[in-house]
């Protein structure tokens, strides 16, 4: 709550998770324009759902915001310099919040040009100079990877279906 406070007043929406892993699958599904991540949390650590987001390039693109009270564990696995996101050490006021989230946004900016051209069904777009090319790749691949879920939830009722059927034989 402390975090939430201390931001600007502004039109955005703020998603609040009370651990990692609820953190994490927050950020699949609602694919934010800011990830704020505390590196010790339960169930998934901070540190884990960095690997993860590491792990797709379409999280990758988000800017984030790394914090904690301990330096010390972040850079044991994390060495400086930080080069995909930013790090603010708590407690931390306003102004370093504010300071954090500016360079965590030009760090996936450039992070976001360097990415290739990429390809979508139909046509191909090259992110490299192109927010909104970059946007619509990103898009794209939460579209994917939805239709990947669907087909596995199909199958899953398939294999339902033929249990319910041999159960009523």
């Amino acid at each position: 709550m402390r975090v939430k406070d201390m931001l600007p007043d502004g039109n955005f929406e703020v998603i609040e998770a009370k651990n990692g892993l609820e953190g994490f699958n927050l950020i699949n599904t609602e694919h934010p324009n800011l990830i704020m991540l505390d590196f010790l949390l339960p169930k998934m650590s901070g540190w884990e759902v960095y690997q993860e987001i590491q792990k797709r390039p379409e999280l990758k693109a988000i800017p984030l915001v790394l914090m904690s009270g301990r330096k010390e564990e972040v850079t044991e696995k994390l060495p400086e310099p930080f080069e995909e996101f930013s790090f603010i050490e708590k407690p931390f006021d306003q102004k370093q919040l504010i300071n954090a989230i500016k360079e965590a946004m030009a760090k996936a900016k450039k992070y976001s040009q360097t990415l290739p051209t990429q390809s979508i069904p139909g046509r191909t777009v090259d992110t490299t100079g192109d927010p909104m090319a970059a946007e619509i790749v990103a898009l794209q691949s939460k579209v994917n990877a939805l239709q990947g879920e669907i087909e596995v939830l199909r199958k899953q009722m398939g294999q339902l279906v033929s249990f319910v059927k041999q159960k009523l034989k």
